[in-house]
């Protein structure tokens, strides 16, 4: 996959595709991210051509693919798409291809791509068919809808909203995502692989959870139809159980 990210960065692709946006600078040049811009020459031309790159794993306007590992973009918050390009430049999620992509993009620039990719109003596709059985789903379903008190883990929906489509503007969907997806990401959360801005909400809720309870909840959600064309809420009904590194715009309980 790096050595095709790496012929698709190549000059003679850059005119029509995110290559000169994209591309590392040569070795002799300093590499700070802060003082590093998309050259003029591709400045000039819309956002959807400089993110071509972005489709090759995400899928044509980022609507994923069917391969069950890369997720959807298309139409996620502008906000948590902006934090989790900062997160894979900066070091908190590790995939090298997106860090090989981005590792010297300005943040202006990588809101630019994210506010890109939000607006861009989709359809899904129909859930794939249940790929566990009823009572692990039941399993799954209980612990998104209700959580476990007893354990300290808040459900899913209290803070990914009632639809599971997420919150504006930084609270992302959990429906319409391959359930190999979901299940890697719980399983880097429990391992310390993804991590976010402090306190991570995440990954302290993975930790607690079984690898038996991670499957059944990537096993009920995957099966799950989007609703209200996957667009996020505005706001939660309720304040969010606990505070979140990254979306301090969002009331939380007792705070």
């Amino acid at each position: 996959m790096i050595d095709l990210l790496r012929r698709w960065l190549a000059p003679g692709l850059a005119a029509t595709a995110c290559a000169a946006a994209l591309a590392a600078p040569p070795a002799s040049e300093p590499s700070e991210r802060s003082t590093i811009s998309p050259p003029a020459s591709v400045q000039a031309t819309g956002m959807a051509s400089r993110v071509l790159a972005c489709t090759v794993c995400h899928g044509k306007e980022g609507r994923a693919t069917p391969d069950g590992y890369f997720p959807r973009i298309a139409g996620k918050p502008a906000g948590y798409l902006a934090n989790q390009l900062l997160n894979f430049r900066d070091g908190r999620r590790s995939y090298p291809q997106m860090t090989y992509l981005i590792e010297h993009l300005t943040d202006d620039y990588l809101r630019e791509m994210a506010e890109h990719f939000a607006a861009l109003d989709l359809p899904y596709p129909p859930p794939p068919a249940p790929q566990a059985p009823a009572a692990v789903a039941e399993q799954g379903r209980q612990l998104v809808q209700q959580g476990d008190a007893a354990r300290n883990i808040p459900a899913c929906v209290a803070c990914h909203g009632a639809a599971m489509t997420g919150v504006a503007p930084s609270i992302p969907g959990l429906l319409g995502l391959p359930r190999d997806y979901l299940n890697s990401q719980l399983g880097a959360w429990k391992t310390g692989q993804r991590r976010a801005h402090a306190p991570d909400c995440m990954a302290a809720i993975a930790r607690q959870l079984s690898p038996d309870e991670v499957s059944a909840v990537s096993a009920w959600l995957a099966a799950q139809p989007v609703v209200a064309g996957g667009k996020p809420a505005r706001t939660l009904p309720t304040a969010m159980p606990a505070r979140c590194g990254g979306v301090a715009e969002v009331p939380v309980a007792g705070r």
